[in-house]
Formats: C-alpha cells, structure tokens, sequence
C-alpha cells in the first residue's frame, strides 16, 4: 500500500471521502472481511497525461459485516470506474463510480430498483 499510494492519498467513493494510506487500508481489509473471495477483473485500463482509467467487475460473496450490513451469504456482482490521479509515481487520488443501487438490491438491502 505504501509502495503503490501516497501518504496523503484521498478516495472519493459514493457518499463519502477516504483520506491517507491508514484509512484505506481499513477499508480494503474491510471489505476483504466481508467478501473473502471478492475478485476484481479488469476490463480495460486507458491512461493519459497523470490519469488512469479503469473499468472493473466485482465478484463476491458477502460472508462477513460490511459497513453495518449482516452478512447476506449473497454472491453480488457489479462494475465499476475508477480514475486514479498519479503523482510523483504513486497513486494520489481516486475516483469510484459503481452501480450502487444494483449492489445494494443484490444484497437484499434496497428494494427501490423494484417499483
């Protein structure tokens, strides 16, 4: 982590802000917890000038708490973006762009979708 991002790294996920190396690295252990065979599959990856684009899919099974949800025992996929802003050769900056809502119904947590 501290090899790859730096130290005064800022995550700009869906309803909030990640900041520093430490909060990050709570995160991800977070959600390793939660979806312990999570995988990600990088789809395509473009780069230009200090940024870098990714386009992902997400693949887990929710067996642990994550950010106060229960585990559901669910399989969820989704895609996703994500921008990172490099440097000085570490990653400085993130942007996450995910389908929120279609993780959050496979998960059983939001019903909105539904109507």
């Amino acid at each position: 982590m501290d090899e790859l991002f730096a130290p005064d790294f800022v995550r700009h996920d869906p309803g909030r802000e990640i900041h520093g190396t430490t909060e990050n690295r709570q995160f991800i252990k977070g959600l390793r917890a939660a979806f312990p065979d999570l995988r990600f599959t990088i789809l395509d990856q473009v780069a230009e000038g200090d940024k870098v684009a990714v386009r992902y899919r997400f693949q887990g099974t929710h067996l642990g708490d994550f950010q106060g949800m229960p585990p559901t025992r669910k399989q969820v996929a989704y895609s996703g973006i994500l921008i990172y802003r490099i440097a000085n050769g570490r990653i400085a900056e993130q942007w996450t762009e995910i389908d929120l809502l279609g993780f959050l119904k496979q998960l059983g947590v939001s019903r909105a979708a539904e109507s």
